[in-house]
């Protein structure tokens, strides 16, 4: 071949590759489904190399889509959920806690769902959304069209519970995973002529250990094969109901990729798997170091798979580390987006390891902290909590500190860490005073439950993790439930109570306060069913056990604008106590 040629050629060969790589921005945006699993560990998938389970829709995406071999999210739920929709670390947002209000993130944070709405897509989310109930931390007044689910850090029924829809309450439709994946189906249905953002983060495999008997009896007497590395610790039950549960996640994943085919959207979706932290018990996941709650691989290690058929290579593993933090700006960049952050970013677009063979790539540092817990990661080592550094090529387990061995990396990822802490973690303020909000422009009901409410007196919580919890043992009228809150809002407002009561309890009068208005209940109707959960529990539940709570509408009351503590006292106590309370809905009326 002459020479001519041989340029001729090579500039071919070139333009066939950079068209190639940017063959994701000359298309229309693709639609994006983002599948969140709530306590799955990265050992909890078949594709992971577990032999207990199997599940064979997740492997199918990895399969023909790109699986990344080292990629981190934080070590409990609601801390994840934050950097995977602003792209920033957690504490930057304001996130320090689970419930309470500490999951919420910062209202002059930016979240992915805002940014897509802004640019034109329809969105919605369907499940456990973690990041703040009472407008605006509500998903949607946060770039969410469309909102099926809960707000709470966990649930306390999953067969047909009590959700909410958009801000009303909602009585849900069979087992609760298969009920949110019928509404995402209908979501790409309903959007299939125009780009979506479909959120689907599960609330399984958390506790309480509920799974239809369709999944649990494959595993309900099951020897398992693969044990965590210190078996001991295991709980055999919890691990099969766990696995159970991920077979049932596999289940409508390939649902989710079935209504794709059928509606010929394929082609230009994109499907991105992963879980929120390590696995919530001990359980096997490549003999990592950690679980839920550690800033240990095993605690930060997260599946991830993005499938793009025609976009992303078939069978694609990315050997570089990533982060949740990176999910944001990666999106951005595969969506074409036109978006400039007004806030630095902590995640890196990962669209180069996605759509070329050999991008420009420098190492990088990814810090998982929580509780006063901080490790960092480069590609090769991790210096723990502790102070301790590891191999994680040679010593993926965590067994070998070779901070001695290494002096030089162990300084500078010692460094590092001083670093984050004062430049990042010095950003999360020693109080929170953000307030719990009341009557947000355009959005009806506000919800304040047990969760928030703080009980004064004998009042106590059904059980020590308040999400899912009610307040019980209301014997005083001294004893009151408090919230300082702000009404953003002046006008009428329709009051909604949620109880319990025993037929020899009927009759206690009680007063909801608010500054100067008053508005005045009473309990004239006993309800009283039995506590529920336990007949679905695969094992015993860490978490509060629920009831079938009644509704009282009590009236409307009359609130100004402006911040101050709204109370909930008796006034009279007939019978031995008031009520077991739920949750309150404050709708404004005018």
């Amino acid at each position: 071949m002459n020479p001519i040629s041989k340029v001729y050629w090579a500039l071919i060969c070139l333009a066939f590759v950079a068209c190639n790589q940017q063959k994701s921005t000359n298309q229309s945006p693709p639609n994006i489904i983002l599948i969140l699993t709530d306590d799955q560990g990265w050992g909890d998938l078949s594709i992971n190399g577990n032999t207990n389970l199997s599940t064979p829709n997740i492997d199918r995406l990895a399969e023909t889509g790109a699986m990344f071999d080292r990629f981190y999210v934080n070590p409990v739920c609601s801390p994840t959920r934050a950097e995977i929709l602003t792209g920033r670390y957690h504490v930057r947002g304001g996130v320090y806690s689970t419930s309470a209000g500490g999951e919420r993130l910062d209202l002059d944070e930016t979240l992915i769902s805002e940014i897509l709405k802004d640019a034109g897509y329809a969105t919605a989310a369907y499940g456990k959304w973690h990041n703040g109930m009472q407008a605006p931390y509500h998903p949607n007044t946060r770039g969410f069209d469309d909102f099926y689910g809960f707000c709470s850090g966990h649930w306390g029924s999953y067969f047909s519970p009590m959700l909410e829809h958009n801000g009303e309450l909602v009585t849900g439709d069979g087992f609760l995973i298969d009920d949110l994946t019928n509404h995402g189906l209908d979501f790409i249905e309903k959007n299939k002529d125009q780009p979506f953002f479909l959120y689907l983060p599960f609330n399984t495999p958390h506790a309480p250990m509920q799974v239809p008997d369709e999944w649990w009896n494959k595993f309900k007497d099951k020897e398992l094969d693969m044990l965590h590395r210190d078996p001991e610790k295991e709980d055999i039950d919890f691990t099969r109901a766990a696995l159970a549960m991920v077979e049932n996640i596999d289940w409508n994943v390939g649902r989710v990729v079935e209504k794709l085919e059928a509606m010929s959207l394929r082609e230009n979706t994109l499907v991105i798997y992963l879980s929120d932290n390590g696995p919530n018990s001990w359980r096997w996941n490549g003999n990592m170091k950690g679980r839920k709650g550690s800033t240990d691989e095993g605690g930060v290690r997260s599946p991830l798979i993005m499938n793009w058929p025609g976009t992303i290579q078939t069978g694609k593993v990315v050997k570089e580390i990533g982060a949740s933090v990176d999910l944001l700006p990666t999106l951005v960049d595969l969506s074409n987006t036109n978006y400039q952050s007004k806030k630095p970013l902590d995640g890196v677009s990962l669209a180069p390891l996605l759509l070329e063979d050999k991008p420009a790539w420098e190492d990088r540092l990814i810090f998982s902290y929580w509780n006063k817990k901080l490790s960092v990661r480069n590609q090769k080592y991790r210096l723990g909590n502790e102070g301790m550094l590891f191999d994680m090529e040679e010593d993926p387990g965590q067994n070998h500190d070779i901070s001695a061995e290494k002096p030089e990396i162990f300084t500078a990822l010692k460094q590092a860490k001083s670093d984050w802490e004062r430049d990042v973690l010095s950003e999360l303020p020693e109080e929170d005073n953000r307030t719990f909000t009341i009557g947000y422009e355009g959005f009806l009901n506000t919800q304040i439950p047990a969760r928030d409410l703080i009980a004064h007196g004998n009042i106590i919580r059904s059980n020590r993790w308040p999400n899912c919890s009610f307040y019980t043992n209301w014997t005083s009228v001294e004893d009151m439930l408090t919230l300082d809150v702000e009404v953003l809002n002046e006008g009428e407002y329709e009051v909604v109570i949620y109880y319990t009561c025993p037929p020899e309890s009927v009759g206690s009068r009680f007063e909801l306060s608010f500054l100067d208005s008053r508005l005045e209940g009473q309990i004239t109707e006993a309800h009283d069913p039995p506590l529920t959960g336990m007949e679905n529990d695969r094992t015993l539940r860490p978490e509060s056990y629920v009831k079938d709570f009644k509704p009282l509408n009590i009236g409307t009351i009359h609130l100004d604008k402006g911040m101050g503590t709204l109370k909930l006292q008796p006034l009279e106590i007939p019978g031995k106590e008031v009520m077991d309370f739920r949750l309150m809905m404050l709708k404004k009326i005018s």
